[in-house]
């Protein structure tokens, strides 16, 4: 009766879909969640049908990890990159894609896209992280139909957690501070809060090629949630509402001219959420969930002359956007026994769009409303073999009704051999101008629709996973492959017209085919040694002609080491990267003459942590890029930003050389 119980709490709070985490010991799993002995303080490997990994907080504190886009220094399987040097708009890209084919989740919930898109990664502080699950490919149809590369789910810490206070103090060469603080109070057997609180301000601008232009925006933001658990016999709730607030100011320096070209946005976000759960069959872990979030963003942007309007000869473009959205499920969970379980639900999602461009006479507005129902069968009749077959069924009120068919596969032939297999499809509503406002920047002709559009793909995969022994040590070794086939894509076009951008959907063929190898192993007891390689071959239809995907590395190679020697109260902790070569689209240089497509160089990154452990707090010291190297030129024609030929969009390598950081994180003890 416990263990059914503890199991519940888990499942019915919808964190970490159908996975349970590869280890020696073995636990019964529920579709939801893993429970059971998980390596939480490093990396482990999901043990369902879905492949990926879960990231402990042992190893995001391998690097500063100020938020999420910083979470993934040492992941092979994902890329963090700059869209821009206007806004500093940061994406993820796995298997190949933009981060956009990533659904995001907190704790089983989704995060709002739209205009925030290209700065959530920035609305997840480092501090506040537990873990971070990342599957690959079409993942399960409980969480809805727009996973497409993958699922990224985030673990807050939790109020249930043990009582306290701690403390997150980071600073770096850049003049940049932050500050976090989760505090935990435990008010009665049932009921417990939790506060989560985040600033960070950027105090200088940075300019280190002396092109007069900031090297990224000064970002100040304050982040601020409240989260609440209270759970009495059966029945477990979960609630929090959140703020974030946050201003950027990039563009050209205020001292580079009288006018100067500027680009500041700012962001204001709120959000809440519910989780109910209640268990009505421990024998049969039979449980029923009620979860709903709704988050209001809002977001004014302004490009150009922002300061002196008297002056036509050099205009601005103002961009407002406010973005509602509301989605809840309701999910019904039973094992029928050991080796049949379902999982079935209904849900809705309504989204309003409130957008305008100063350049347009009208505003733009749009609303979708999608019903839908998913059921999920899993069938597991022994140790070895487990199989996972979703199918979704929705009705968007702009695009018509639509389904969602997914299968995943698991096949452990024995405890050193594992393979995968999956296939499915995935949906994703884009709003072309919303997401890809920092392109107004460019001086460029951008030519995009208003009207959203509905993308659509198919995503299949294999991987295995190996346990090779080498002498008295186990040498982990993994192996992938994942294909990503597009029925309709909002494509971002540079090739057709050099003198002009444009979002249309998609007029041809687009794919995405990666190969992905990473083999670990601990050396010696101390001292863990990861390495990878992965191949990315990504095509897309431009202008009728199949072109490679600009400003993507066509490889990335990774090598980790992390020492910990003295009893691990000290740590050290190297990160080497390899980004390899990409095109570059063809563009018109600042002489007006063009500038045909070409490859990027190859470019290595070099990271370096040390951390010393003592009883109630640790510092840390490193530094980022010791290799020094930065993009030459990312802004194109930079001293003349109202020029046709200005662009500060092709950004395809680091911006900032070297940069030192130290921080501390202390753990305060009780309230």
């Amino acid at each position: 009766m416990k263990k059914n119980i503890i199991l519940f709490l888990f499942a019915a709070t919808g964190m970490v879909q159908a996975q349970q985490i590869d280890t020696m010991t073995r636990s019964h799993t529920l579709e939801a969640v893993s429970v059971g002995a998980t390596r939480a303080e490093g990396v482990s490997r999901m043990g369902g049908a879905v492949g990926g990994i879960e990231i402990g907080q042992g190893e995001l504190f391998r690097a500063a990890c100020c938020n999420l886009g910083e979470s993934f220094v040492t992941n092979p399987s994902v890329d963090v990159n700059y869209n821009d040097a206007a806004v500093g708009a940061r994406q993820i890209k796995l298997l190949g894609l933009s981060g956009q084919y990533v659904q995001m989740l907190v704790e089983g919930l989704p995060m709002a896209g739209g205009a925030a898109q290209p700065y959530l990664l920035g609305y997840v502080p480092g501090a506040w992280m537990k873990s971070i699950a990342v599957s690959k490919g079409t993942s399960s149809v409980k969480q809805g139909f727009q996973s497409i590369t993958g699922q990224i789910n985030v673990e807050y810490l939790k109020p249930e957690d043990e009582q306290g206070l701690s403390l997150n103090l980071y600073g770096n060469s850049l003049l940049k501070a932050e500050g976090n603080l989760v505090a935990n109070l435990h008010l009665n057997h049932h009921l417990s809060t939790e506060l989560l609180a985040h600033y960070e301000q950027d105090f200088a601008h940075h300019d280190t090629d002396g092109d007069l232009w900031h090297d990224s925006p000064a970002v100040r933001q304050l982040n601020l949630q409240n989260r609440w658990k209270y759970m009495r016999g059966r029945y477990i709730m979960h609630a929090g509402v959140g703020l974030v607030d946050e201003s950027r100011e990039g563009g050209q320096l205020l001292s580079a001219s009288d006018v100067p070209f500027r680009a500041l946005v700012d962001s204001r976000r709120y959000e809440a959420y519910m989780k109910h759960a209640i268990l009505l069959d421990a024998e049969h872990n039979t449980n029923l969930a009620l979860m709903a979030t709704a988050v209001h963003h809002a977001l004014d942007g302004a490009f150009g002359n922002t300061d002196h309007p008297e002056d036509a000869s050099r205009p601005s473009e103002r961009y407002a956007n406010k973005h509602n959205s509301l989605t809840s499920q309701l999910i019904l969970e039973h094992d029928f026994d050991d080796i049949h379980s379902l999982s079935a639900g209904l849900s809705v999602a309504a989204d309003r769009m409130e957008e305008s461009l100063s350049s347009f006479l009208l505003p733009n507005d749009s609303e979708e409303v999608t019903p839908g129902a998913y059921v999920q069968y899993t069938f597991k009749p022994n140790y070895h073999f487990t199989a996972m077959a979703g199918l979704r069924a929705d009705r968007s009120s702009l695009f018509g009704t639509f389904a969602t068919p997914r299968l995943h596969l698991k096949w452990m032939v024995n405890d050193w051999v594992t393979f995968r297999g999956s296939v499915g499809k995935g949906y994703r509503t884009t709003y072309p101008l919303a997401e890809h406002h920092y392109l107004i920047a460019s001086g460029r002709t951008l030519k995009v629709g208003t009207d959203p559009l509905q993308e659509q793909a198919w995503n299949s995969g294999i991987s295995g996973a190996f346990t090779i022994p080498a002498g008295d040590r186990n040498v982990l070794v993994n192996a992938e492959f994942y294909h990503t086939e597009f029925q309709h894509q909002a494509v971002v076009d540079y090739d057709s017209d050099p003198s002009r951008i444009t979002i249309a959907d998609l007029d041809g063929r687009s794919f995405s085919s990666t190969l992905q190898v990473d083999a670990s192993c601990d050396i010696v007891e101390e001292l863990n040694v990861l390495a990878a390689f992965r191949y990315n071959y990504v095509r897309c239809t431009y202008g009728g002609e199949l072109m490679e995907k600009p400003l993507q590395s066509r490889y990335k190679g990774l090598l980790t080491l992390s020492w910990k020697p003295l009893m691990a109260l000290w740590q050290v902790d190297l990160t080497l990267q390899l980004n390899g070569p990409g095109r570059v689209p063809e563009y018109v240089g600042a002489d007006g003459t063009l500038v045909e497509s070409h490859d990027f160089p190859a470019y290595p990154q070099l990271n370096l942590q040390v951390t010393r452990e003592f009883r109630h707090f640790s510092l840390y010291v490193g530094g980022e890029n010791l290799t020094n190297y930065r993009q030459p030129d990312p802004v194109v024609n930079a001293a003349n930003p109202w020029s046709a030929t200005f662009d500060p969009t092709l950004v395809w390598g680091p911006v900032h050389g070297i940069m030192a950081y130290a921080g501390l994180r202390m753990n305060i003890g009780k309230l």
